[in-house]
């Protein structure tokens, strides 16, 4: 199944562990030959260091070629004879070309080298696979899965994942095909009824494990999934007839096809959970003196809390808690049903230019966008990133369109592309187009786009209110 966001920084953290252990690997080699060979204990390891840059970008290569960093291998022993032969292939290439340089290096210093990178390279993913299954076993940043059908099929994939903790998914329930069919576990729904089911749910993925003679009932289903933005995979285990084993993806031994509309480049969604940690923690760091002076503002200035905490929905419906400073008077949300006749926006949010219930701090704090770094907190959470959608209430997102909804498949972010091109004078509507449209084409360089936009579209306060 699909990796989750936790999955593929930890998969990115692990080619990084790996680099790191292959350099280690080195001056550790270096002692234990010395402890071997007391005449070469205190030889200089300066001339082995620029071979060892060669081997780095060789064994990237070769780790490539060999699947070390494809999706999760079905078992531990796949995954050491993976390791083992990438290593191997580095061992043959920087042999080979070591032999035509001539700069033959003893064979036993080169198997203490191979050993203890394979030592080490082994001993990473013993201790990731540990981490993730104890962070994964207790739900951190686990990723919910429903299984359409609930005969042999549909419990075997449900079993194939729940053997596999450190995957980080939970099992929400099965969404039967019709009332005759039999159920044996938590039962969420009939499948006509799926895209209530994904709206009342928090679902991230649904799996398609039907007998061959129900396939032909899931094209609505599909058609759903992809409006809602929600991922889904169907099982290819009817297609199985020999012995022959189909490697288009797969849930431990069940082969899948899988299907995504949401962004699902490993590295450069870990990058960008990178991104997100490294700015949120410098803002936070180096304005801590103006966000403290903020808040002693809005203590003097009117009664109240300095943060204003409220629910929000964040990716495919998860609820969290989510941290402005506070611009409005303490009873502000006891008024807003005396407003709602003033509400300049179209569609289910709200919003006035010269609403009342804002204080003269807040004016200012929303005019300069101060009021929203105590989402940088959120941010390094993991419940919002620099750039994404803007969080909506649970209120609103019950008003959607079944479109609208599909705005939920990537994490909240603190500004968007709505912020850059005009805020409160863009209509609802097509407001939730340029979400849809920035998730369709997200990129990096799209991120460190809108990052650079929103600078003089802060300076300028165009379209804030």
């Amino acid at each position: 199944m699909r990796r989750s966001i936790t999955g593929i920084a930890t998969d990115a953290l692990l080619q990084i562990a790996d680099l790191a252990a292959l350099a280690v690997s080195l001056p550790l080699a270096h002692a234990f030959f010395g402890l071997w060979r007391t005449d070469v204990a205190h030889t200089s390891l300066a001339g082995y260091w620029p071979p060892l840059v060669y081997g780095l970008v060789i064994w990237a290569a070769s780790a490539r070629l060999n699947g070390v960093y494809e999706e999760r291998p079905r078992a531990g022993r796949a995954a050491v004879w993976r390791v083992t032969k990438a290593l191997g292939l580095l061992a043959l290439v920087g042999g080979t070309l070591a032999f035509f340089a001539g700069a033959l290096t003893a064979r036993s210093f080169t198997g203490f080298f191979f050993g203890t990178a394979l030592t080490l390279l082994i001993g990473n993913r013993v201790v990731f696979r540990l981490i993730a299954r104890f962070a994964r076993a207790r739900g951190y940043s686990a990723r919910r899965f429903a299984v359409v059908g609930t005969g042999g099929e549909a419990r075997e994939v449900a079993e194939a994942i729940a053997s596999h903790p450190e995957y980080g998914y939970q099992l929400e329930g099965f969404v039967a095909v019709d009332d005759a069919e039999p159920s044996r576990g938590p039962t969420l729904g009939l499948l006509p009824n799926l895209e209530r089911i994904l709206k009342d749910h928090v679902v991230d993925e649904v799996v398609f494990a039907l007998s061959r003679d129900r396939l032909d009932q899931i094209e609505d289903a599909v058609a759903v999934c992809e409006e809602l933005g929600v991922d889904y995979q169907i099982s290819l285990e009817v297609l199985r007839f020999g012995q022959a084993r189909l490697r288009l993806g797969g849930i431990d031994d069940v082969p899948t096809l899988a299907y995504a509309r949401t962004p699902s480049d490993t590295v450069a969604l870990a990058a960008k959970r990178l991104f997100d940690m490294l700015v949120a923690g410098t803002v936070l760091l180096m304005l801590s003196p103006i966000l403290l002076a903020i808040a002693a503002a809005i203590k003097i200035d009117s009664r109240g809390p300095v943060f204003f905490r409220q629910r929000r929905v964040g990716k495919n419906g998860r609820e969290f808690t989510m941290l402005k400073f506070r611009s409005m008077y303490a009873d502000a949300e006891a008024r807003l049903e005396a407003l709602r006749a003033h509400n300049e926006m179209q569609g289910p949010v709200f919003k006035m230019r010269n609403d009342p219930r804002i204080t003269a701090v807040g004016r200012f704090l929303r005019r300069t966008s101060l009021d929203e770094f105590p989402q940088f907190l959120n941010v390094l959470s993991g419940e919002m990133s620099v750039v994404g959608p803007r969080p909506p209430i649970p209120a609103e997102v019950r008003q959607y369109k079944t479109w609208q909804r599909r705005r939920l498949s990537m994490k909240p972010g603190i500004t968007c592309i709505w912020q850059v091109s005009g805020r409160n004078d863009i209509d609802f509507d097509h407001w939730m187009e340029l979400d849809l449209e920035y998730i369709d084409h997200w990129s990096l360089w799209r991120d460190f786009e809108i990052c650079l936009r929103t600078i003089p579209a802060v300076l300028s306060a165009r379209g804030a209110s």
